[in-house]
């Protein structure tokens, strides 16, 4: 009778080797992982999808700055072309400050500079797009335009409106009329999932898993809380390890 290693004799029984039990249990985990990720994101879409609630007594929280018609086009025969015009390429800038001043280092001194502000710019690849919403007649009012980008350090096209005059900037308060409906179960659900996530370290592993990246985002660099107590300070190499001997 021939004598066979443990591996050789699972191959040849139901049994299931040591370097297959520790790949299922590893892809197990990392679908409980995925599933995580999936059960956060739906949570996300829950709070984003809760409706407004009008406030009772709504309040001023600073200033809101747009473009609107000059007096002598609204008097004009082309108005309305215009005004829809407006509606595709308008900007809103928000301020604390009325003057929408930013502080700004001139001479190593700090003094204030007013905010630009234009009207909407189509990159080339918007332009382009079958998605864009502007129409042939509305097309002709824009020019293309060569721009240095310090990003990509090439020029890049931008086309831009020829007849900026024809609007000006109006400034008013930017009030707070709603609030967002607040689902306290709904939170609950939210926290007790992203504590679990921080407190064993899985936000790397999962944007690994997903985007094939870690993707340290700023929202996500937050501090793991126990990290400030060595004691309590588990890796997850070791929560695995850990995780793997169990189910073995």
């Amino acid at each position: 009778m021939e004598n066979y290693t443990v591996d050789e004799y699972a191959l040849c029984t139901r049994f299931k080797s040591k370097r297959r039990k520790e790949r299922l249990v590893k892809e197990d985990f990392e679908k409980h992982l995925i599933q995580l990720r999936k059960r956060e994101k739906e949570l996300w879409k829950k709070r984003k999808d809760l409706p407004l609630i009008p406030l009772e007594n709504p309040y001023q929280k600073g200033w809101q700055r747009c473009f609107v018609l000059r007096e002598d086009v609204v008097r004009s025969s082309e108005a309305e072309f215009y005004r829809t015009l407006l509606e595709k390429i308008n900007t809103w800038q928000f301020s604390s400050e009325k003057s929408f001043k930013r502080k700004k280092k001139r001479k190593r001194k700090h003094v204030y500079v007013e905010k630009l502000q234009t009207v909407k710019e189509f990159s080339e690849w918007e332009w382009k797009s079958p998605k864009l919403e502007l129409t042939e007649k509305e097309k002709v009012h824009f020019y293309k335009r060569e721009r240095w980008c310090s990003n990509f350090k090439r020029d890049k096209i931008h086309y831009v409106f020829n007849e900026p005059w024809r609007y000006i900037l109006r400034v008013s308060p930017y009030m707070i009329t709603h609030t967002k409906m607040v689902d306290s179960d709904l939170e609950s659900e939210i926290q007790l999932l992203e504590n679990y996530i921080v407190n064993l370290d899985l936000r790397n592993k999962i944007n690994r898993l997903i985007h094939g990246s870690s993707l340290k985002w700023s929202y996500y660099e937050k501090e793991n809380p126990k990290e400030t107590s060595p004691i309590k300070n588990k890796s997850l190499n070791t929560l695995y390890q850990q995780y793997l001997d169990e189910m073995i």
